[in-house]
């Protein structure tokens, strides 16, 4: 007698056979990317001139980091055919069988929603349309429209991971000042040297996936001489909220020596014909964005501003 049970069942049925689970959830909220986003859009929120009470500043930041799991998810939605072929994404819930696409899809816009209409009711109108902005931005501007068809999609596209500071700022403002377009521009101006050094090294995924990333159009040596040119862009956008007044000379002082350290691994990848400098780059440039805003929480906690 034949056991049914002994059976294989389609992958569809296996599949829904068993839910997604709470760790999958999680990790389509994209937890790495959202954590320097929630820090950027706090110092933002910090640096700002004025009060927001504490309450409400608490709920900002949630619906920032809430805002930023949204677009996330309905980027790996949308993006699941490619990430299945990449070594770095293959095991992500989508391209791994583990979720379906709709439940990714379902979650990530209820999330964005209720990010944004939180933000107005609770904080300001200003705050909750730049929020609605932001994940606009990098799931129809990046993500369908840019990604799969231009090397430019990560210089226009990461326009987008440039948002939260000024979506802070205007949580306690009510408005966007220089300041805030400051903090816009030193992510925005980060982002192209950053994202290229990770795509050097993993040239080979993205030119399977079909995404023309810069190396994989104009080659890597292209790549390297738009790295240096950007870093070196850096140095004055990475001082500019010191010569607006929103830092202080210890701001200045770290933002330069910082600029000078990412220029000088950006002219060793030049040089580095192996993917070492590349890796050794990508590592340096999350610390690097992250010391720029801490030095904004150190300099205006110690009232150093000029």
């Amino acid at each position: 007698m034949i056991d049914l049970s002994e059976i294989p069942r389609p992958l569809s049925l296996r599949l829904a056979a068993a839910p997604a689970g709470v760790a999958d959830y999680l990790e389509i909220l994209k937890p790495r990317v959202m954590s320097l986003v929630v820090f950027t859009g706090l110092v933002g929120m910090v640096v700002a001139p004025g009060h927001l009470h504490p309450l409400l500043a608490a709920v900002a930041v949630l619906c920032i980091a809430v805002g930023a799991g949204s677009a996330g998810a309905i980027n790996m939605w949308y993006d699941r055919d490619i990430d299945s072929v990449m070594g770095r994404t293959a095991n992500r819930p989508l391209p791994a069988g583990r979720m379906m696409p709709g439940e990714a899809l379902g979650f990530g816009v209820v999330l964005g929603i209720g990010a944004v209409l939180l933000m107005g009711l609770a904080v300001n109108l200003v705050a909750a349309e730049l929020l609605a902005l932001t994940i606009a931005f990098y799931v129809f501007v990046y993500t369908i429209w840019l990604k799969r068809r231009t090397p430019q999609n990560i210089v226009v596209g990461g326009a987008a991971g440039a948002f939260p500071p000024m979506i802070g700022w205007a949580a306690v403002t009510g408005d966007i000042g220089w300041g805030a377009v400051a903090l816009f521009a030193v992510i925005f101006f980060w982002t192209p040297p950053h994202f290229w050094a990770l795509s050097l090294y993993r040239t080979g995924d993205y030119a399977a996936a079909g995404v023309p990333m810069l190396p994989v159009v104009a080659g890597a040596p292209e790549t390297k001489r738009q790295m240096l040119l950007y870093t070196i862009v850096l140095w004055p956008v990475a001082v500019a909220p010191w010569l607006l007044g929103v830092a202080g000379v210890l701001y200045g002082a770290g933002a330069l020596l910082l600029s000078g350290a990412f220029t000088g691994l950006a002219a060793l990848v030049c040089r580095d014909p192996t993917d070492r400098s590349a890796k050794r780059m990508f590592a340096f440039s999350l610390l690097y964005l992250f010391l720029i805003f801490s030095l904004l929480l150190v300099d205006h906690a110690s009232g150093a501003r000029s």
